[in-house]
């Protein structure tokens, strides 16, 4: 068979094969030795990144269920809903507190052409309604990631975008560190080990299948979760089908566009302005990237104005008076949403008006610029900088502790605690020693010693008595495991010893965001204010149509 693809190398669907646009890393490598990413004639073809196109049809399921429902619809929606218990394992003590009854919610929309069961969605529905080519590139990427803050006030909803592309340190659910990948890619690692390790046990079928999804859930929310240093309290992920069934019933979707647009990869070719899409059309929308400027970014903001649309529509029209679409969409959401066990519906019912009202901004959080990191195309990310804003908009502690691993790293608001910190070079790249305790110097902290170190995979960091907060600070800015007390190393020192996975994290600079007071007491955790260009791209407001790139 004949490989089209355009002068940039796409294939017809905008599969990027093979190279380093996408779905990349250890899970391709993985299923490509199961051969599960081999085409007709054994072509290997990446991943089609469509963000957006799943995390809608996960919101507005919520939404649904945020609406009004009535006790008896409760009863009959709840008993067949699909539950997780991945929360369990990210739940531990060094998790992130809250400062008040506030809720958190990560919505999560994950990329795969398969069932709740691991079965292949229909070829020819991949193909012809998704118009995303074979069903076999398919895996797990979790290309929609989007944190929902809810005040415990009842006031605006505040939500972030994350990427799907930042460069970060990856978590498995029992705080192991996967290493450094685009966060997309932590479901599907931690997916890969479980399934083969299963497997080799003899589990099959089904049961494979959703033990295997769990693992990647775990890992999900442990990795977001020490990204963003704020606690995870509930979740939801909707697969790819999700979104084409909710857009089915209740098309047609308004949307608006600021320019007309044509794109073969993913069949978008719309006029500019307001304009009513069917499913089909509905999945362009959200899908292209080509021939935008801002690629990926600009369709994280094609999901947030879907969002905003579908929500609308919700609100406007009365479609909770419609006992047709009504059960439309309840059929949706146990097909095709997992939600955390411990979600209760009534409760997240009170929450109705905020998120159908126009009381939610969608946020996308900031890149640093772009890179490639393991043949592949990433983006470079700031977190200090990204922490802070988090922060800064939805309260918090400038010192909360972390995750897996997970500590508050050093920006120019943050002082860096007194310590010496040593740095040794297993990376195997060089200068890379010298060039990271420059940067520490940089920041505050006491330059020691370089040295060359054995080869090795992660970078660890350890610290002698007395130099705790400076190796907590250290681990948080590169991204580590938790930092291990060592009588090896002196008392006041930090041993940094870097790994093949060690990447220099990008300069920090002066905060863009202020910091919430470190004494909850003094300002309740109140949000500040920050400049709406310290984000990726102008925000979306939600309660209206908004036009976006």
């Amino acid at each position: 068979m004949r490989d089209e693809r355009s002068p940039d190398g796409l294939g017809p669907y905008g599969a990027e094969p093979g190279g380093a646009g996408d779905g990349g890393g250890r899970a391709a490598r993985r299923r490509s030795d199961r051969g599960g990413a081999t085409g007709a004639g054994g072509r290997r073809r990446s991943p089609l990144a469509i963000a957006g196109r799943t995390a809608l049809a996960l919101s507005s399921a919520l939404v649904l269920l945020a609406s009004g429902v009535s006790w008896a619809a409760y009863n009959w929606v709840s008993s067949g809903l699909n539950t997780s218990d991945a929360l369990n394992a990210i739940g531990g003590k060094d998790a992130p507190k809250h400062l008040d009854n506030s809720v958190n919610l990560l919505l999560i929309g994950l990329d795969s052409r398969k069932d709740m069961n691991g079965n292949d969605l229909p070829r020819e529905f991949v193909r012809d309604q998704l118009h995303a080519g074979s069903s076999d590139i398919g895996y797990y990427n979790t290309n929609t990631l989007i944190l929902m803050h809810i005040p415990a006030d009842g006031g605006k909803v505040t939500a972030f975008s994350v990427p799907r592309d930042d460069y970060v340190q990856t978590f498995n659910g029992d705080g192991t560190s996967q290493g450094h990948f685009k966060i997309k890619e932590a479901y599907g690692n931690a997916y890969t080990v479980a399934h083969d390790k299963l497997a080799a046990q003899g589990v099959k079928g089904a049961d494979l299948e959703s033990r295997s999804r769990e693992a990647g859930r775990e890992a999900t929310l442990a990795t977001v979760q020490n990204f963003l240093q704020v606690p995870i309290d509930h979740f939801a992920e909707v697969n790819l089908l999700g979104f084409y069934d909710i857009a089915k019933v209740l098309q047609p979707i308004e949307v608006c566009l600021k320019h007309p647009v044509k794109d073969r990869y993913s069949g978008a070719d719309f006029p500019a302005g307001h304009q009513q899409l069917n499913p089909k059309q509905a999945l362009a929308f959200v899908r292209q990237r080509h021939g935008l400027d801002g690629g990926d970014l600009d369709r994280t903001h094609r999901q947030q104005a879907f969002i905003s649309s579908v929500t609308h529509k919700l609100k406007s029209e009365g479609v909770f008076g419609d006992l047709g679409k009504l059960q439309g969409l309840f059929d949706v959401v146990k097909k095709d949403l997992v939600i955390d066990s411990k979600f209760d519906v009534l409760d997240f019912a009170q929450q109705a008006t905020n998120l159908t009202g126009g009381n939610v901004v969608f946020h996308t959080l900031p890149i640093a610029g772009f890179a490639t990191r393991n043949r592949e195309s990433v983006n470079l990310v700031d977190v200090p900088k990204i922490r802070s804003i988090v922060r800064a908009l939805i309260g918090g502690t400038s010192g909360s502790p972390g995750g897996p691993g997970g500590s508050p790293s050093p920006s120019t608001s943050t002082k860096a605690a007194p310590a010496t910190v040593d740095v040794l070079n297993g990376s195997g790249k060089t200068g890379a020693a010298a060039d990271e305790l420059k940067a520490l110097a940089a920041l505050g902290y006491t330059p020691g010693r370089t040295d060359n170190a054995a080869s090795r995979q992660r970078t660890t960091v350890r610290y002698g008595a007395g130099a705790e907060e400076a190796a907590r600070q250290l681990a948080g800015r590169l991204g580590t495991a938790a930092p291990v007390s060592s009588a090896a190393v002196p008392a006041g020192h930090v041993q940094v010893v870097l790994g093949t996975d060690f990447t220099a994290p990008p300069a920090t600079e002066a905060p863009t965001a202020p910091e919430t007071s470190a004494d909850p007491a003094t300002k309740g955790g109140a949000p500040s204010q920050v400049p709406s260009d310290a984000f990726a791209g102008d925000s979306v407001k939600e309660g209206g149509i908004p036009c976006v790139n």
